[in-house]
């Protein structure tokens, strides 16, 4: 085996400002922890999370733009570096994957991840909407396929028609040591410098899937019963949109749209409670991440993963998807003082540390330093 075979490729598009991206760095830094040699495959060399990748990965550019482009590139990166183990992680990046191994007659291990909840995202956004068709017709050909819920991973039993055993629930991972280092920075934003009124906060993408709409009408209900102030972490598609929505319910001096922070730890340390309003979830990372940190946490009880981050309501405010009015109640409660606290035991199983062995497992690889040296 030659030594300068990496260990692990993860095959991304680019690195977006989103959950998934934020989840594959963090694995990099776990895995270049254990002493493995990383690969960072991507179709474009760019991102806002770029600056975070380990200087210990090596960045391979495929320079293809457009995603089918990418395939003869990526085959070619598996017949001359012959990594033991390739991770991809979004749609189609995972196909992609697949067909690439096919082509090189590869010998890497591919493993494919679903990180959403595929018939909903795909029903929902038309840039998906032969993603159930794709996976039904090419996960079979994955060495492992990684879902990261229960509810993901029925979901998927569903769409493919594959046995349930084909796939493996691993937890998205919350790097807490990362997460107390980043809350350590100073933050500016004069709304968080006293405790005079409470900040309420939601970080996502400003999508159709995160439903903002339903949690600026939900603190427009607050605002009517007590003074306090929202904050929403985020870029994307909707923002006019949603300014059109904070300006006709007479909150705009309460309501801040900061966009992509690089740091939203520092922001969630310091909330008074942090809501998920999503409409539909393959997880839910920042629900996980502000759990961690000890902030009071709401969510939509949406497909699918808060669920079974919150033990079914156990540690933190389920409320239905869409349902204004009893996420205004949920806020109300918490901000009274009614919080849920979370069993630190319970936060075990989704640490960084523990994520990324499972992650080992599933790539073959848990023995590959004592092999190589």
């Amino acid at each position: 085996m030659s030594k300068n075979r990496p260990d692990v490729a993860i095959y991304l598009r680019l690195l977006y400002g989103g959950g998934v991206e934020r989840i594959m760095v963090n694995l990099m830094q776990a895995f270049v922890e254990r002493g493995l040699s990383v690969d960072l495959v991507m179709n474009t060399v760019a991102g806002p999370y770029l600056s975070q990748v380990p200087p210990e990965v090596r960045i391979v550019d495929l320079k293809a733009p457009r995603m089918l482009l990418g395939l003869p590139k990526l085959a070619g990166y598996l017949r001359r570096e012959r990594p033991i183990a390739l991770l991809s992680g979004l749609h189609y990046n995972n196909e992609i994957a697949l067909w690439a191994k096919a082509l090189a007659f590869s010998s890497t291990r591919v493993v494919v991840s679903e990180r959403n909840t595929l018939s909903v995202h795909a029903n929902n956004r038309s840039t998906d909407r032969w993603s159930p068709l794709l996976a039904k017709l090419f996960y079979p050909w994955a060495d492992s396929i990684v879902a990261i819920s229960q509810g993901v991973a029925q979901d998927l039993v569903e769409v493919t028609g594959l046995p349930r055993e084909r796939f493996q629930v691993i937890y998205n991972p919350v790097d807490i040591r990362q997460l107390e280092k980043k809350v350590q920075q100073t933050l500016e934003h004069p709304w968080f410098q006293s405790a005079e009124l409470p900040v309420i906060l939601g970080v996502g993408r400003l999508e159709k899937q995160k439903d903002f709409p339903t949690l600026i009408k939900a603190f427009a209900q607050v605002r009517q019963v007590q003074s306090a102030r929202l904050v929403i972490l985020g870029s994307g598609q909707e923002r006019k949109q949603l300014n059109s929505l904070v300006n006709e319910l007479g909150v705009k001096q309460d309501v801040a749209f900061l966009g992509f922070v690089e740091n939203p730890y520092v922001y969630m340390a310091r909330s008074g409670v942090f809501v998920l309003s999503s409409a539909w979830e393959g997880f839910g990372n920042v629900l996980l991440e502000a759990m961690a940190l000890g902030t009071p946490v709401i969510s939509t009880n949406c497909p699918n993963g808060p669920k079974e981050i919150l033990d079914n309501g156990k540690y933190g405010e389920l409320v239905p998807v869409g349902d204004s009015q009893a996420m205004a109640e949920a806020i109300l409660r918490v901000l009274s003082g009614e919080v849920k606290s979370v069993d630190s035991d319970w936060l075990e199983q989704f640490k960084l540390e523990t994520v990324a062995q499972k992650y080992l497992d599933v790539l073959g690889i848990e023995n590959v330093r004592v092999e190589n040296d």
